[in-house]
């Protein structure tokens, strides 16, 4: 593994204007970090990987690094891409243990964290390391949010949300679990009880929805409830999945796994929204995938389907007479999210978009003064990458804003 990783580090031609590091969306230093690999400091490499995204090593595993770093390798022109994805795996699994969290002086200032996803968990680390009092609420038994019920084992290993909770806890960070704001427990009451900013980080859960005709029925689900457990759910021999989103291929891919004989996914255009890799993964698996075609209604039977056509702007129509019932024993629905409205409801002053969305500035600060945000609740359904990096530039403003605080206190 070593040997090949090592190899595949040598072909990196060092650019100096590395193209890779701008298709990033956090813009990952790739060649310092692999001529420090290369220059045998791996806990150069490391630290490199950490300091710039908390999620590193997750990120390497999940990211659509074809349309992102590797699809901007320059060798990429003319052969395959160095595949940074592998590397940077291999260097973030190796260090993540070595990072020194000692010594942190503390400024006894607290911060809560609501949602243990991919944003809670960066705005955590990064405040942690500065010294603030956090405590991350999650609603759940578990961290992870969308990493842990969201992402199937088989593209991201629970364990490493376990190391993470690790490194979580070593930094002092208080984690109440099963707890949900805007309950038991409201946004006021974390004020009153002395946190001088809040962050919410809460994802979107709330599967959209067709707004057809069989949605209620038993044998339908929605993708992300799917997803959070899937072993409780008996699908019976065939899954029809209506989407076309790494969501869906997620789903597909799990449903097989699961011991569905027949997965087939529905697409309303020809373009595909997953990653080709993904889409790639799931055929090898054994997933049919059909396009052009758009659902009307969900029956006992399965789904009636009727197909589309585009003219050259993109204009869609349904072909008449092309209705055909496509027969499964489940069907599960994979459209993407929204967000709950528990925190929003239960707490004045925070004002939301028309598809219930935090509103921001670009330092995530909302409407209400003290309550910052950042990830799903505010973008929409994103990517990791892309939550950790807003999540970086809003733990700053909080930085500045607490700062700013202490100073008034003073």
């Amino acid at each position: 593994m070593s040997f090949n990783i090592i190899q595949e580090a040598q072909r990196c031609l060092n650019c100096k204007n590395p193209t890779c590091q701008k298709g990033c969306p956090i813009h990952t230093p790739i060649p310092d970090v692999i001529h420090a690999f290369l220059n045998g400091d791996i806990d150069r490499a490391g630290d490199l990987l950490f300091e710039n995204n908390p999620l590193s090593m997750i990120c390497s595993l999940i990211c659509n690094q074809e349309n992102q770093c590797e699809g901007h390798c320059i060798l990429g022109k003319k052969s395959s891409p160095v595949l940074f994805s592998n590397i940077e795996n291999y260097i973030s699994d190796a260090h993540f243990d070595k990072i020194d969290v000692s010594n942190i002086p503390k400024n006894g200032t607290k911060v809560a964290v609501i949602g243990s996803g991919p944003a809670g968990i960066t705005i955590a680390i990064l405040l942690a390391r500065k010294g603030y009092d956090i405590t991350l609420f999650e609603s759940r038994e578990k961290i992870g949010g969308v990493l842990r019920y969201g992402i199937p084992e088989f593209r991201l290993p629970k364990s490493n949300i376990e190391r993470y909770k690790k490194l979580i806890l070593a930094l002092g960070i208080k984690i109440r679990p099963n707890t949900s704001i805007g309950i038991t427990i409201t946004i006021d009451d974390l004020f009153r009880d002395g946190y001088k900013a809040i962050f919410i980080g809460t994802g979107v859960w709330k599967p959209n929805t067709l707004h057809i005709k069989g949605e209620s029925l038993g044998n339908v689900h929605f993708a992300i409830n799917y997803l959070t457990n899937p072993d409780v759910y008996d699908l019976g021999e065939s899954v029809n999945v209506i989407g076309a989103g790494n969501s869906a291929m997620d789903v597909a891919r799990t449903a097989i796994r699961h011991g569905c004989r027949k997965v087939t996914v529905f697409a309303r255009s020809e373009h595909i929204a997953a990653s080709s890799s993904e889409v790639e993964y799931a055929k090898i698996d054994g997933v049919k995938i059909i396009t052009n075609v758009e659902p009307i209604e969900i029956t006992d039977e399965g789904v009636i389907f009727v197909r589309v056509e585009r003219d050259s702007e993109g204009n869609k129509t349904r072909v008449e007479g092309s209705e055909q019932l496509y027969p499964a024993s489940s069907t599960i629905i994979a459209v993407s999210q929204g967000p709950r409205n528990r925190i929003v409801s239960t707490t004045t002053g925070l004002d939301v978009t028309e598809h219930g969305l935090l509103v921001t500035n670009t330092f995530g600060e909302t409407t209400r003064d003290g309550i910052f945000a950042a990830g799903d609740v505010v973008l929409g359904a994103r990517t990791v990458v892309e939550a950790v990096n807003y999540s970086k530039q809003v733990a700053e403003a909080m930085d500045k804003y607490l700062l700013g605080l202490n100073d008034i206190n003073d």
